[in-house]
């Protein structure tokens, strides 16, 4: 296989044979067969073919009873999450039950093996840290986990067990799908069972890898949590597409160590310059790298999560490390200015701006020794991902210099940059022009 080139194999034709031969006549044509994401056929309805951003439809007679049953007849039985699958292959059949249990609809979803999908952060599994994925449904995270634990089976010569709720990463039947490599794999009767499970993979059959799709409650994230602290290296994947989404999601904040409030005292919350009420980290991080995906080929890579929560708590700026995979095959480092969406949850996590915020950067991070503690330690942090822009300026406006004290310093920036006003903020009080905050200080604090 060549340095970026991609292997894809979706075992098509085994779908459409167990599908109505007059709604998939159109199907075995090679122009229709390309990009085909799913087949929907709803009792009383058209069938249709969907592919990214349009529909087509199949046949202009509704669907009917016995065409559902045809496909009933030719596939697995349904579980009690309403899937089914076809023998040795990723497709996913699932049902749409009323009221009496009867089935009305059927989801027929493509499943496809990409080979080659994790070259850009293949360095990165092969470390031996957990890693967790996160990206918006559809983006491939499923396929991206089922080549790790190929790849680290059969490259790395470890041993690695798939917990597979649902026969999402081994696909349908008793033997599983190719595309896992030697990865050993455990079926999840139901998703209710699947925290379960992991601790009995554990127990049981001595895995140096565990790989999980869709940790979704809190009893999942706890079993993640066992599994990592006896030396099991977990990757696997989170609902959420960022990790500020995961730090604001209560079920799953375990995953990254959790978060806490707590009190501070009087002097401490004025020499922070914070609520006296603040969040901190409350336990190690389950996973050591979160990887955001924005698809095969690009990806925000968290290479701390310890340190990266503690600085957003803390209200810097922690913005990940962007790679993608360029047209010759390398992996590239992508420069991006901060993202906004950092900086909202860096002011909404942080309960008061810092008045030395600065943005957190790897350079800086490796100087303090990877540990980020208060605005005391704000000299480390000089390297700013992208200097702010300065306020629009008339001819006959001058620029107002505002220094924040206990005012989320994102929420203020957003509001001057909604209002256009010549107005802006600066880190030395001697550089103000005048002062803003929120509550009633004392003269000798000011």
């Amino acid at each position: 296989m060549f340095p970026n080139e991609q292997i894809v194999t979706d075992d098509l034709d085994l779908l459409l044979d167990a599908l109505p031969p007059r709604i998939v006549e159109s199907l075995r044509q090679p122009e229709r067969r390309v990009d085909l994401l799913e087949v929907v056929m709803d009792l009383g309805r058209l069938p249709e073919a969907r592919y990214p951003g349009r529909e087509v439809v199949l046949s202009h007679e509704e669907v009917t009873e016995d065409d559902l049953q045809f496909v009933i007849d030719h596939i697995g039985d349904f579980g009690d999450d309403n899937r089914a699958g076809i023998e040795r292959t990723l497709h996913r059949i699932s049902c749409i039950r009323n009221r009496r249990g009867k089935i009305v609809g059927l989801t027929c979803r493509v499943g496809r093996a990409v080979y080659g999908t994790i070259r850009v952060i293949e360095d990165l599994v092969l470390s031996g840290k957990s890693i967790l994925f996160l990206g918006k449904p559809g983006v491939g995270k499923t396929t991206m986990l089922r080549e790790v634990a190929r790849v680290l089976a059969d490259d790395a010569n470890k041993r690695v067990i798939i917990v597979d709720t649902s026969n999402e990463i081994g696909g349908g039947g008793d033997v599983p799908h190719p595309a896992i490599g030697g990865s050993r794999r455990m079926q999840v009767a139901t998703p209710l069972a699947q925290h379960a499970v992991m601790i009995e993979a554990v127990e049981n059959h001595m895995p140096e890898v565990i790989v999980i799709d869709e940790i979704g409650t809190e009893l999942e994230a706890q079993a993640a949590r066992t599994i990592a602290e006896r030396g099991v290296q977990l990757v696997g994947t989170a609902h959420g597409t960022s990790l500020e989404n995961l730090m604001l999601n209560p079920t799953l904040a375990d995953l990254i160590g959790g978060i806490q409030s707590v009190t501070l005292g009087d002097e401490e919350a004025r020499r922070r310059g914070t609520q006296k009420s603040i969040l901190e980290r409350k336990a190690p991080p389950t996973f050591d790298i979160v990887i955001e995906i924005e698809s095969w080929k690009r990806v925000a890579i968290h290479k701390s999560v310890a340190d990266t929560v503690d600085a957003m708590l803390r209200g810097y700026l922690a913005n990940p490390e962007t790679r993608q995979l360029a047209s010759n095959g390398r992996v590239e480092i992508v420069d991006e200015p901060e993202r906004e969406d950092a900086r909202a949850s860096a002011g909404l996590l942080s309960g008061g701006a810092l008045p030395e915020r600065q943005s957190w950067s790897e350079p800086a991070r490796r100087r303090s020794g990877g540990h980020v503690r208060d605005h005391r330690d704000a000299d480390l942090f000089q390297e700013r991902e992208a200097p702010a822009q300065a306020p629009v300026r008339t001819e006959n406006s001058r620029v107002i210099r505002i220094y924040p004290f206990g005012i989320p310093r994102s929420r203020l920036e957003a509001a001057i940059r909604n209002s256009g006003m010549p107005i802006g903020v600066v880190e030395d009080v001697g550089a103000a022009d005048a002062g803003l905050t929120m509550r009633k200080i004392g003269r000798a604090h000011v």
